[in-house]
């Protein structure tokens, strides 16, 4: 038994093309089809050639597309990346350990990062860019503040929601926590963020950005023995990552304002 093929014509094919990219969300050959007929009648591309680049522009795109969901899925409040770091205003960091970091072996083996100094020496920076990468290598990423997370966390225990919103944070692969140390928590709100950090302990990352060192800590978590379990959640197999007291932002804005 035979199947008879019809030669369509060129309007023909190009109607085809389309519906069928649509009916199976190929966006992108749909996009570039046209283009790349042309350029392989100019070329002389083979079929194959041909069909390879239509697939592998679907392909880039699909994964483009992936990562930028990712990020926005992330909560970053400000776009930053690692080519934007300053390492000559901010000498403190290691060009090598950031490099290391970007590479997100670290999220992989779920080991924490923290990043600790002043305010104005790169830390918010550094946890964005460092989330912004991982979230483009295929890690799901969540950014949050202490104070956002904890009244987060008190909301939904208050809704009898608590539990699942522990679990929600858990399933990220990196969970990344600003301005911890800012602000004093009361031992409930303190508790809720333990419970966080017990839920990802030794399974999933979290990175953390304070403007205290850790024996400063007590001021934000007032009862000594659960300030230091917090303390040891995030420092067992943690980068430890000094970013220093002088803040590169006061010098830019002297240095734009002509003073010294």
């Amino acid at each position: 038994m035979t199947t008879a093929h019809h030669a369509l014509t060129s309007q023909a094919s190009d109607a085809a093309i389309d519906t069928a990219c649509r009916m199976l969300r190929l966006p992108t050959m749909r996009a570039q089809a046209a283009d790349t007929i042309a350029r392989a009648e100019r070329e002389g591309l083979s079929y194959a050639g041909f069909l390879a680049e239509l697939l592998l522009a679907e392909c880039e795109d699909r994964d483009r597309r992936r990562a930028e969901r990712r990020i926005r899925a992330a909560h970053f409040p400000r776009e930053k990346s690692l080519r934007e770091f300053d390492y000559r205003a901010n000498p403190n960091v290691d060009p090598a350990v950031i490099h290391s970091l970007a590479s997100c072996d670290w999220i992989a083996k779920g080991y924490p990062l923290c990043l600790i100094g002043d305010s104005g020496t790169g830390k918010s920076h550094l946890l964005i860019a460092l989330g912004t990468a991982a979230a483009m290598a295929g890690h799901r990423v969540r950014y949050t503040t202490a104070a956002a997370l904890v009244n987060e966390l008190v909301e939904a225990a208050d809704d009898k929601q608590l539990g699942k919103t522990i679990a929600r944070y858990g399933r990220v692969d990196l969970l990344e926590i600003d301005e911890l140390g800012y602000l004093e928590l009361d031992r409930r709100g303190a508790e809720m963020l333990f419970q966080v950090l017990t839920e990802r302990e030794e399974k999933n990352s979290i990175a953390i950005a304070s403007n205290e060192a850790f024996t400063g800590w007590s001021k934000t978590f007032t009862d000594p023995q659960l300030c230091a379990a917090i303390v040891d959640r995030l420092t067992f197999n943690a980068t430890l990552i000094e970013t220093g007291t002088e803040s590169y932002r006061l010098a830019r804005t002297k240095a734009n304002a002509g003073m010294k």
